[in-house]
């Protein structure tokens, strides 16, 4: 697919707090707007929050090996090492080296528990678990089932608006691909991407290999894995990154510590975790099929 042929519409909402109604919301947002064959494309962030996948890191207890990971791990090996070897901001790199250790042992403390030993080897975003966009020491996990999720959106957004549609769920992590095979460090992820933890993040980086947003789920329609990648990448590209692409990123703007962003801070900024792609658009491809 052409990516100067895909039209990305981002639609703005409220920001999605613990317990909102992801449903009503995306019915309300799309009314009006949405063509029978449409895909929507939905933040994992924002439907994270609202199902309540989200921890406060400050009440943790870190282990000894969280500590080690965060004091000699992230400062000395990702920021003396891995950061140059996969061609890291240098900004980036330096954040590396002061890597909090406090903060950052209750961050690979929980990452332990709830990603593992190889994911918790990497920087940021460890098994799909995201601090950005969240206030104070508020981390989110990725999502039980993303395919469960887009099939009751979907039907939802049919028996509701009336209109069938496909679903699909992305992630600001990305995949990367050699060809057409295509692998990610993020697990549970669409049919035809291949999970391989830490290794993929290194190796597609080092290799500087194509790297596309990655969908999680795709509910709706028979879709090629690689337009599905497009239209993540799109999406990711008409959403922006929010508060910022990292934890770093967002207290910066904001001008407050990593664990001073507070929820009214976060409401006043702009969020548009919802894209709707045309369905005469991404037809022009001729791996896309309809399945209805």
């Amino acid at each position: 697919m052409n990516k100067s042929t895909i039209k990305a519409t981002a639609i703005r909402t409220d920001y999605w707090m613990p317990g909102s109604d992801y449903l009503e919301i995306l019915a309300k947002a799309l009314n009006g707007k949405i063509d029978d064959g449409d895909i929507i494309a939905v933040s994992e962030k924002a439907l994270s929050t609202a199902k309540r996948r989200i921890i406060d890191e400050c009440y943790v207890q870190p282990g000894r090996l969280a500590r080690l990971l965060a004091r000699f791990w992230m400062r000395f090996i990702w920021g003396l090492f891995l950061g140059r070897i996969c061609n890291l901001k240098e900004k980036n790199v330096r954040q590396l080296r002061a890597y909090p250790l406090k903060e950052g042992s209750k961050h690979k403390q929980v990452t332990l528990w709830y990603a593992g030993f190889l994911e918790s080897l990497l920087w940021g975003s460890e098994g799909g678990i995201d601090a950005s966009n969240l206030p104070y020491s508020f981390v989110s996990l990725p999502l039980d089932d993303p395919f469960a999720v887009a099939e009751e959106i979907r039907l939802f957004l049919e028996e509701r608006l009336g209109k069938k549609v496909a679903v699909m769920i992305v992630d600001t992590d990305k995949t990367y691909s050699l060809g057409r095979f295509h692998f990610t460090h993020r697990p549970k992820t669409l049919k035809g991407i291949y999970t391989f933890s830490f290794f993929a993040y290194v190796i597609g980086r080092m290799f500087h290999l194509k790297r596309r947003s990655t969908p999680l789920a795709f509910s709706g329609f028979a879709i090629e894995v690689n337009t599905a990648l497009d239209l993540a990448e799109a999406a990711h590209r008409s959403r922006g990154s929010g508060g910022g692409r990292t934890v770093w990123e967002m207290a910066e703007r904001l001008g407050v510590g990593v664990t001073e962003v507070t929820w009214s801070m976060l409401k006043n900024m702009k969020h548009k975790p919802i894209v709707i792609f045309k369905r005469r658009i991404v037809e022009r491809n001729r791996d896309f099929k309809k399945s209805f």
